[in-house]
């Protein structure tokens, strides 16, 4: 097993993060420097449950076979971008009864009014003829993968705060009506980096929904890919390399992703790229994200051939669903519903 008795005693002493990512289309870079990138960076000082949410992936339409395969493919990534399963527990949510059934309880306690005020769910429903109640209460269902964990930390971008804002309002509502329950947790949102726009309208975030791939840089595009992509990336008038979101938000976007994969300032990106023009930069982007994203590529290679994935997320499965049944078997007394197996 890779979940040992003797790590759960060592995390009982340390803060706790959960976070997830959905298996809906290819993992970006955005993804990358918002999210699983961030990872590995608590594994050491937190307890930490990262999750592939596919529950939360088919409140739009999925294609079954595709959807389980981006699903392995995704927690694949997790562990190739740094994460170490010796020290963070990596699992599917769907693998985790648990989720779903706590997602019940609090949707329950959570009203029409606040879900109808969640602004991605307007985002979404947005033009559409219809859309599924999923959609409309997937937010407590994210509320629930946080609870069920006693998490501290909840590591989102901008756009994902309002729900943890959900999260914490849903926990402290049921804390009062039942009793201390749940811990109510923290977003933490980066300073840079939350937020990576698209490559080719700079006023979007960058979408793994977006129907032209150009817009976005996939971790496991080739260095080839990367490069034409790059190269094709919109830019703004003039030619200086000036970080400006307002007059320069193309320039200063590209500015923000050179920034967060060599860990230089903006001042550095700029000096470095002074008098010589978006060609030139646009070329050194793209060779840098090609050589930090190589490892990433190899090792998430290996992983899917070897199959070694597979036992990852089996055992991960079992020490998620072993510590979140005891916060449902609570959560099921307090609310007076009856539990007669003992599973």
């Amino acid at each position: 097993m890779v979940c040992v008795p003797q790590l759960e005693v060592e995390s009982r002493n340390k803060k706790r993060v959960f976070s997830g990512v959905q298996p809906s289309g290819s993992l970006h870079i955005g993804n990358y420097l918002g999210a699983i990138g961030r990872f590995a960076l608590f594994q050491e000082g937190y307890d930490c449950f990262y999750s592939v949410v596919d529950l939360h992936a088919i409140t739009v339409p999925q294609d079954p076979a595709e959807l389980r395969r981006r699903t392995v493919a995704t927690a694949a990534l997790f562990i190739a971008a740094g994460l170490d399963p010796e020290k963070a527990c990596i699992f599917v949510q769907s693998d985790n009864p648990n989720h779903a059934e706590l997602a019940w309880v609090l949707q329950c306690i959570a009203t029409f009014g606040e879900l109808g005020r969640m602004t991605q769910f307007k985002d979404k429903a947005r033009g559409k003829k219809s859309v599924t109640a999923g959609l409309f209460t997937y937010p407590v269902l994210m509320a629930a993968d946080i609870l069920l964990y006693d998490t501290d930390v909840v590591p989102v971008g901008e756009d994902q705060k309002q729900h943890v804002e959900l999260t914490r309002d849903l926990a402290e509502r049921f804390n009062k009506r039942f009793g201390v329950t749940f811990k109510v947790p923290e977003p933490l949102i980066p300073a840079q980096g939350g937020r990576i726009m698209s490559l080719t309208d700079p006023l979007r975030k960058m979408s793994k929904s977006d129907e032209d791939p150009d817009s976005r840089i996939e971790v496991l595009d080739s260095p080839e890919e990367i490069a034409r992509k790059f190269k094709k990336a919109v830019t703004d008038s003039g030619r200086e390399i000036v970080y400006d979101p307002e007059k320069k938000p193309a320039v200063s976007n590209l500015m923000t992703i050179y920034s967060l994969f060599s860990g230089k300032s903006l001042e550095e990106v700029r000096d470095a790229y002074e008098g010589k023009g978006y060609g030139v930069f646009k070329s050194g982007l793209a060779e840098l994200v090609a050589e930090k994203l190589r490892p990433v590529r190899e090792r998430y290679s290996e992983l899917m051939s070897s199959g070694e994935i597979e036992k990852i997320l089996k055992d991960g499965a079992e020490r998620a669903y072993g510590i979140s049944s005891s916060k449902m078997k609570e959560v099921k007394e307090k609310v007076g519903l009856c539990s007669r197996l003992s599973l």
